[in-house]
């Protein structure tokens, strides 16, 4: 699998690849030039067949749909975090049980970038956008309106799967319609929105539950999906470089009654299943054999089971112990809300610091500059949640914790870039395989965290749990100061890094 056609999450003007190279404009045949040879009806892109070329107000707008339809997929993840207690009552289940409507959402979004990536490579990303969106609002229905828990557990996977595509083939989609020179901004917005996601489901969640049925929850989730399956169709084009080339070879086709064109992607000589083989097994392999990618995924996949532990967390330190409601609950996730969107502002200093390393370098900065945005974070995530821990007690004010969580969220997003821009640059040769590993591990840890946090928070207290998370990110903190040193040598030993 290209780099070329990889998804890349960064938040830097300078790594960003481009899906599907450029070839030189296509010409016409003009009268008495001989007759074509066969790589002559090889279809080239022009000008204007280029996404980079659209207008600039129709691509933030691709953007800000592409955008918000990704913090719509992970806000269904952590919906559920508010519906538990209704669920439990009306489907006749135990609370332990509808926890799984959390981890079996998020597994299936851990599991689906292996399978649409692929497919976004042969059909292009509208396909997938559009086919996956509609797919996601058919299966929320069973969500909706339950008959049984069984079936709403089945479904809560299946949608998880559906929205992944926006997790997978989202990133690509920025970089195709903008220019490395351009795209840290719109990469920034994109990166933040599956993060902000989380945070916004149980605030939206408890005001629903405080005030009506649980199951309003999945209805308004209805209408939000319906609509951005509507603005996909609408406002965002083809931008996969390949396809566009494929669709121009079936048009030409037709209007010339040529059939000899043909765009580079319809003689691809892989198939579809040596493709998904590949997307299911290059992970796995950078995971056993790499242990510097290992040691990066680890840690980002124990901030992200920390952040979806919270769900969890949360109503026992701010219900039992504030004796909050459930609305009032949800508000309490504005700080690590707050946090992100506190750092995202601070990006422009980040992509400055990236140049000047580019201008030292030739143009062309290591990749261990891009973990001095991760070494900030690595030191602020423990720190928050130090306060935090500190500041559960019932005598102390409820806005303590809360306070201690906004350098937690800042901490997260400053390492989720740092990690991601990282993985993409030093793994470029195999970039997609290198962020499915990532994700492959985030989730599965963003998956179990919740089902064990009751048991956690209750036998230690809010307290000795909390520091036990901090403590744990506190051990792994290093990890951005010593590969920023010996990142070089490692990858000079890696078979699947760049030198």
């Amino acid at each position: 699998m290209s780099p070329n056609h990889s998804e890349t999450i960064t938040l830097s003007d300078a790594d960003v690849e481009s899906n599907g190279a450029h070839p030189p404009p296509f010409s016409k045949e003009k009268s008495g030039e001989p007759p074509r040879s066969p790589d002559d009806h090889q279809v080239q892109l022009e000008p204007a067949d280029d996404p980079k070329n659209l207008p600039i107000w129709r691509k933030w707008l691709a953007v800000l749909v592409i955008s918000v339809s990704s913090l719509c997929a992970t806000f269904a993840s952590s919906v559920a975090s508010a519906t538990e207690t209704g669920l439990a009552q009306d489907l006749h289940t135990t609370h332990e049980v509808t926890i799984l409507s959390i981890s079996l959402f998020v597994l299936g979004l851990g599991t689906g970038p292996l399978f649409v990536g692929p497919l976004s490579e042969l059909y292009g990303r509208n396909v997938i956008y559009r086919t996956s969106y509609v797919l996601f609002f058919a299966f929320t229905w069973p969500t909706a309106f339950p008959p049984h828990i069984a079936v709403f557990l089945v479904f809560r996977f299946i949608t998880g799967l559906c929205g992944a595509a926006f997790l997978s083939v989202a990133g690509g989609s920025v970089s195709d319609l903008f220019d490395n020179h351009h795209v840290a901004n719109p990469m920034a917005v994109y990166t933040i929105s599956p993060f902000i996601g989380p945070v916004v489901g149980p605030l939206i969640s408890g005001f629903i539950v405080q005030n009506t049925d649980w199951r309003w929850c999945y209805r308004v989730l209805l209408i939000w999906q319906f609509v951005q399956a509507v603005l996909l169709f609408v406002c965002v084009p083809e931008t996969y470089v390949p396809a566009i080339l494929k669709r121009k070879a079936k048009k030409l086709r037709k209007t010339t009654g040529d059939e000899q064109y043909y765009a580079p992607l319809e003689r691809q000589e892989h198939s579809l299943f040596h493709m998904i083989l590949f997307s299911c097994s290059t992970p796995f392999k950078l995971l056993l054999h790499d242990r510097m990618a290992l040691a990066l995924d680890i840690w980002s996949a124990l901030l992200l089971g920390i952040l979806y532990l919270a769900f969890q967390a949360y109503p026992i330190i701010f219900t039992e112990v504030h004796g909050f409601n459930v609305q009032s609950t949800g508000l309490t996730f504005l700080g690590i809300g707050l946090g992100m969107v506190l750092a995202l502002c601070s990006q422009p200093y980040w992509n400055g610091l990236v140049r000047r390393e580019a201008i030292k370098n030739n143009g062309h900065p290591p990749p261990e500059a891009r973990l001095v945005i991760a070494q900030l974070g690595g030191i602020l995530a423990p720190l928050g949640l130090f306060i935090m821990a500190f500041t559960t007690y019932k005598h102390v004010h409820w806005i303590a914790p809360v306070i201690g969580s906004i350098p937690f969220g800042a901490g997260i997003l400053f390492i989720f870039t740092g990690v991601f821009t990282y993985l993409v640059t030093a793994y470029r040769p195999i970039a997609a395989s290198a962020m499915a590993a990532n994700s492959a591990l985030r989730t599965m840890f963003a998956a179990v965290f919740p089902l064990f946090a009751g048991a956690m928070y209750h036998r230690l207290g809010t307290v000795g749990a909390t520091a036990l998370l901090a403590g744990l990110c506190t051990v792994m903190a290093p990890l951005p100061f010593i590969f920023y040193r010996i990142g070089a040598r490692l990858r000079a030993k890696s078979r699947f890094a760049v030198p």
